[in-house]
């Protein structure tokens, strides 16, 4: 079908079906179903104007499921004229639905599966093979989800906060399968950006492109992970970057501080140098300083004390590491780049492959048991018979 991808048809879908009486888990199925009835249409059944052609088939499929399940409510169905053509409703829901599949009474990877289905346009198959899980089991996590907010209101007033944690943790699946999960968030986070007035949503979008353009450049030979500071910058994509830094400007113009334009800040810097060397790391502290000021979160302090161990020395650095709990995930391999820049490499050896004994992602533990081989060899060449 030509014109607007058939996905980003879906919200504004679902918003009329709503409208016109439906509640969400129903209107939701019976778009999916019209969804894939037009991924399958071959070219002759192609209409010219694909939202009225959606809606259509959409409504059709929602009147004979609740004709059949009629006896359950007694509530009269108001049947609108099916458009077969001609002028849509042009009122868009899209956010409405943002909040709704965010709504705080389902868990993060219910609200996840059900913005990729309703906002997204996503297959419940396309979503498990994102999510490495069997279809059946993505179909009862959507329809659970579905049954959770049966009750809301298509009107009440959602959370911004939560609509972005989400669209976050899309963006941080990353790539599985044949749905390119972080991109998918990149253009949900586009949409959500025209559609509100949030300058948090533009600094998400911007931290998105920033993070997304270096993506070329993190994974070498067989998978193995290239630090950041290893990682070949011309590989970076430069009109991500510059498009990011435009988007996180204007946010940080509306003098409306949120933790994703702190985090995209801290990015844009290291997108701007054009070696590892030249990291601007005591701005970079400063916007660190900015971000534990508006989250409190322990994952800033540490991120911050690999900042601060750059900018100000490795005995800083582990200053800063010594009032964070040990348990963190992270923790032990932060304390042994901080001991490695500290010259202590035998104990750097041992806290990196302590690391990597505890790393639950391969390619993490992989690279690990490398710096660890690696800093023990150093350790015994520079210093033959000492440990640390």
């Amino acid at each position: 079908m030509n014109g607007t991808p058939l996905r980003e048809l879906v919200p504004a879908v679902i918003g009329v079906l709503v409208r016109r009486g439906a509640d969400f888990a129903s209107a939701e199925d019976a778009v999916q179903e019209a969804l894939v009835r037009a991924l399958e249409a071959g070219p002759e059944e192609r209409p010219r104007d694909p939202k009225a052609w959606l809606i259509s088939v959409a409504w059709r499929k929602f009147l004979d499921s609740a004709r059949a399940e009629r006896t359950r409510r007694g509530r009269e169905l108001a049947v609108a004229a099916e458009p077969t053509g001609g002028s849509v409703p042009a009122t868009d829901d899209t956010l409405r639905l943002y909040f709704l599949c965010a709504h705080p009474a389902l868990s993060p990877n219910s609200a996840v599966a059900l913005t990729l289905r309703a906002v997204g346009g996503l297959t419940t198959r396309q979503i498990a093979t994102a999510y490495l899980v069997p279809e059946a089991t993505m179909a009862q996590r959507i329809s659970r989800a579905k049954r959770r907010i049966a009750g809301v209101g298509f009107e009440e007033p959602g959370d911004a906060a939560t609509v972005l944690r989400v669209l976050y943790l899309v963006f941080n699946e990353g790539y599985s399968g044949d749905v390119d999960l972080a991109a998918e968030a990149i253009r949900l986070a586009r949409q959500l950006v025209a559609l509100s007035d949030e300058p948090e949503a533009a600094g998400l979008l911007a931290l998105m492109l920033l993070h997304h353009a270096r993506r070329a450049s993190r994974t070498g030979t067989g998978g193995r992970l290239v630090p950041l500071a290893e990682q070949d910058r011309s590989l970076w994509d430069s009109e991500m970057i510059a498009e990011g830094v435009t988007i996180l400007r204007s946010a940080l113009a509306r003098d409306r501080l949120g933790e994703y334009q702190a985090q995209a800040a801290i990015a844009a810097l290291h997108a701007d140098a054009r070696t590892a060397s030249e990291t601007d790391w005591a701005q970079i502290v400063e916007w660190y300083d900015e971000l534990l000021r508006l989250t409190g979160s322990p994952i800033v302090r540490l991120n911050r004390a690999v900042a601060v161990g750059e900018a100000d020395g490795a005995r800083a650095g582990l200053a800063a590491l010594a009032d964070i709990d040990p348990t963190l995930p992270r923790y032990t391999a932060v304390a042994a780049h901080l001991h490695e820049k500290a010259g202590t490499l035998g104990h750097a050896a041992k806290l990196y492959a302590e690391a990597a004994h505890a790393a639950t992602n391969l390619a993490e533990r992989d690279h690990l048991t490398r710096e660890a081989a690696r800093v023990r060899h150093r350790a015994r060449t520079s210093w033959p018979g000492r440990e640390d």
